[in-house]
């Protein structure tokens, strides 16, 4: 189990370029910027919200 954890935390850039051409493959380039929108507005409402649970936890 640690070896697997372990190789799961050294990723360089031969598997990014693969990450990505995969990627590339399953969605096409032009539905890339949209997943990307999606990506980044699901990040801000998870940190809007976590702020939110802080915020309320600290009253």
């Amino acid at each position: 189990m640690y070896s697997m954890i372990y190789t799961l935390g050294m990723i360089g850039a031969p598997q990014i370029i693969l990450i990505v051409v995969v990627v590339l493959l399953l969605f096409g380039g032009r539905k890339i910027p949209e997943l990307m929108r999606g990506l980044g507005s699901g990040i801000k409402e998870f940190k809007n919200a976590t702020k939110e649970d802080e915020d309320n936890s600290d009253a």
